[in-house]
């Protein structure tokens, strides 16, 4: 029996410096739009992931100072509150701090505000998590690192 070659399919891969990725989705007749979806939204969180720091943003900095900001609940408040906590002197002091380059201090805010709004509730994309709460057959992507039972190693 021949196999079949999928006419169509999704390829991400990328090796730069320490990082290398590479996501695959070979697409089907039988292949639902919300599986295809469910890829997109995974090369997308890779490539968002490293994107700054590829820039030279100190992310973790970033993460750090965030970290500090009360949080005000979920929703538009939240979403409002990150809007006013961007124009303190201290944090914009805060995300300068993270660019190597003043060039870089408008693309340090758009991860800062991103970062600030998803911690919130409130996703500003599509995303993995949130396509299989509605999609139930899709699977949650699993932390790195863990291993099921079956595949921990023996002490």
């Amino acid at each position: 029996m021949e196999e079949d070659k999928p006419e169509e399919f999704v390829d991400f891969s990328a090796k730069y410096k320490e990082w290398v990725a590479v996501k695959r989705l070979r697409i089907t007749p039988q292949t639902k739009p919300e599986e295809i979806a469910y890829h997109l939204a995974g090369i997308r969180s890779t490539i968002d992931s490293k994107m700054f720091r590829v820039l030279g943003i100190d992310v973790d900095s970033i993460d750090e100072r965030i970290k500090q900001v009360p949080k005000s609940g979920k929703g538009a408040p939240a979403v409002s509150q990150a809007l006013t906590e961007l124009e303190k002197p201290e944090f914009k002091r805060a995300i300068a701090d993270a660019c190597s380059s003043q060039v870089l201090l408008p693309f340090a805010k758009t991860y800062a505000l991103n970062k600030m709004i998803n911690e919130s509730g409130t996703e500003t994309s599509l995303s993995q998590l949130a396509l299989s709460k509605v999609f139930k057959e899709l699977k949650p992507p699993k932390a790195p690192g863990r291993l099921s039972k079956g595949l921990k190693p023996k002490a």
